[in-house]
This record gives structure tokens, sequence and C-alpha cells, in this order.
């Protein structure tokens, strides 16, 4: 099998087979995804800054 018939198999089967969502529910899917990436972005900040300001307390007991 060529290169050329597999790349014409490939689109023919993205074109007939594949069921696709619609442009509305495309569109939906990605503010849902990027509120969750923002989201999830905030929560490992908080953490890391828990983590970070802990730490420099704990470390600062054995500086004094």
């Amino acid at each position: 099998m060529g290169i050329v018939t597999y790349i014409k198999e490939s689109f023919e089967e993205l074109n007939h087979k594949v069921t696709w969502i619609s442009f509305t529910e495309a569109q939906k899917s990605t503010v849902v995804v990027a509120l969750f990436t923002v989201l999830f972005a905030i929560a490992v900040f908080l953490v890391d800054k828990t983590f970070q300001l802990g730490l420099e307390q704990y470390f600062n007991l054995f500086n004094k």
C-alpha cells in the first residue's frame, strides 16, 4: 500500500465514517475545558504558595 492510497483512504474514512460533533457543541466543550484549565491552574498556584509559605516558616525556625 502506497502513501498516496493511505492518505486517500484516511480522508475517505474521516469524511464518511467519523461522527463529528456540531460546531455549537465544540464551542461549549472548548469553554468548559478552558474554564477548568484556569481553575486547575489557580488551584495549583494556591497549593504551591501554601507549601512555599509553610516551608519558609519551618526553615525560619532554625535560622534564629
